[in-house]
């Protein structure tokens, strides 16, 4: 045995299991908070307020795929934020044609429970300039 194979075994037998247990605890960590969050949204109670749209934002996120083209994915996630009547604002994540079909200012009556929407229903406002 020459000194490489006891370098060897220090990363086997202690990095490599350090390693994995953080990743373990990174993950069980990560699984806590999103358990956490909905057991949180499922206790707190279902509020309809009127609200108007403040604000609007879109995350564009790339990912390289490992394939023989280099490819890559991109994915947008989209926001709406709400004000209501009392100034508190909330933002949440919408589906891209609820994005599509919204505009900053839109008024309407906001659902939702705890961080969860559950949707905006926009009032009509008709225009008495042609």
């Amino acid at each position: 045995m020459g000194p490489d194979s006891s370098w060897m075994f220090d990363l086997t037998g202690t990095v490599i299991p350090i390693f994995l247990a953080l990743m373990i605890g990174i993950v069980a960590v990560s699984a806590g908070r999103g358990l956490l969050q909905w057991s949180r949204n499922n206790s707190s109670p279902l509020l309809t307020v009127p609200a108007r749209i403040v604000s609007k934002r879109s995350e564009v996120r790339q990912q390289q795929l490992q394939d023989e083209n280099q490819s890559s994915r991109t994915s947008t996630t989209y926001y709406l934020t709400y004000e209501t009547v009392e100034g508190v604002r909330m933002e949440f994540k919408v589906d891209g044609n609820e994005f599509g079909m919204s505009a900053e200012g839109d008024r309407g009556v906001l659902t939702y429970q705890g961080t969860r929407y559950h949707g905006f229903q926009r009032s009509v406002h008709y225009s008495t300039a042609d």
